[in-house]
């Protein structure tokens, strides 16, 4: 047993049992009435998957920064090897191993019953540790089973149904792919994805693509303000090839994941950054401005230029994930040097007077979409 291992108690994900009873009690009542000293004592009235589920485990208690599990299981490390996760289908992963093998994988019971408060257990990107199994298909693929996930860093996440999705882990820096014409741009989706980069630690970078449909003058009111704020802005063209030397240099040796709506062109863009992909490409719709969908599952991708880039589904909505409103103003670069001018500690600058934030805008001191857009978020925390 590792030194730093120990037993720990810990919670297992609830069962999904329903709500069970043993009789119909109503149609018992109208037929035959209660007799006398009868009790309902001995009725289920929740069903066993609602009641909390603890475990002993052996393992090391891993600090809430990371993300994750929030325990190491402890495993017989000279059994299993290094790998880390390509795409997650449905109950499979492909990972990548240190043999430079590629493993079909499941995996282990007790890791899905840990993963309390995710939608998700394994997503592209982890790193794992991966015990090979024989197996007697003659397929290109070997078998085997995630036993542990390691610790994590730079997770992009968002709220599913109450619960965290992590999109993609162990990136550093995040690629926001935004069309400026087809689909029309969103700014308010390109700020969610700040804050959240803030919130993690990732480099952003925002890419604005299919200049070659409009005037790139049109875009400085929108361009310039996040230029301003320190942020790397690229401009390219799938189809004059503009900007992408630029992106292709941005990305190397770097841990990065593509983000954006449907039809943005991310695909299109990985494709001319590395031609031999071959990824499927798709069109925007004319009649509703909204992209079809070609990439069905986060997708890493290594590159032949060093890092790797992890290629995501379209996104048309992006619910902020372990973000709570007092936080929210102190990850919009703009408006956080203002926040000290307010006469309240605990101001939120939506309807508090006299208000440092609110002061900025009236003065222009502070962009007005900008501030809207933060007021949005706030709205929907």
């Amino acid at each position: 047993m590792n030194k730093n291992s120990r037993k720990v108690r810990t919670q297992l994900k609830k069962g999904h049992q329903g709500r069970q009873r043993k009789g119909d009690l109503t149609r018992e009542y109208r037929e035959h009435g209660f007799k006398e000293g009868h009790t309902l004592n001995d009725e289920r009235l929740s069903g066993k998957g609602e009641l909390t589920r603890h475990r002993t485990v052996i393992g090391t208690a891993v600090s809430e920064e990371h993300d994750a599990i929030q325990l190491q299981l402890e495993i017989d490390e000279s059994r299993c090897i290094r790998g880390r996760v390509l795409s997650v289908h449905g109950l499979e992963c492909l990972v990548t191993a240190e043999d430079s093998k590629t493993y079909r994988c499941t995996v282990r019971g007790l890791l899905k019953n840990l993963t309390t408060g995710q939608r998700n257990v394994v997503a592209a990107g982890d790193l794992v540790f991966v015990r090979p199994e024989l197996t007697t298909d003659a397929g290109d693929l070997n078998e085997g089973m995630i036993v542990r996930i390691e610790p994590r860093y730079g997770c992009i996440s968002r709220t599913s149904k109450g619960q965290q999705h992590v999109m993609v882990a162990n990136v550093d820096q995040l690629v926001i792919v935004i069309s400026v014409l087809e689909p029309e741009i969103k700014p308010n989706l390109i700020d969610r994805f700040l804050v959240t980069a803030e919130k993690v630690g990732c480099h952003p970078i925002i890419c604005f693509n299919k200049v070659d449909l409009i005037d790139l003058a049109e875009l400085q009111p929108l361009a310039g303000v996040y230029g301003q704020l320190g942020y790397t802005i690229l401009f390219t063209s799938v189809e004059t090839g503009q900007g992408i030397s630029q992106l292709k240099s941005v990305v190397k040796g770097k841990q990065n994941v593509v983000v954006g709506q449907s039809g943005v062109g991310k695909s299109s863009l990985l494709n001319r950054i590395q031609p031999s992909l071959n990824l499927r490409t798709n069109t925007v719709s004319r009649d509703n401005q909204k992209g079809r969908h070609t990439t069905t599952a986060a997708t890493l991708i290594p590159l032949e230029q060093g890092g790797y880039i992890v290629d995501t589904p379209g996104i048309r909505q992006f619910q902020l994930w372990d973000v709570i409103a007092e936080e929210v103003a102190g990850f919009f670069r703009d408006i956080r040097p203002f926040v000290n001018n307010c006469k309240f500690p605990d101001c939120t600058h939506l309807h508090e007077f006299p208000c440092g934030v609110k002061q900025a805008v009236a003065d222009g001191l502070l962009d007005l979409r900008r501030y809207e857009s933060y007021c949005q978020i706030q709205t929907d925390l």
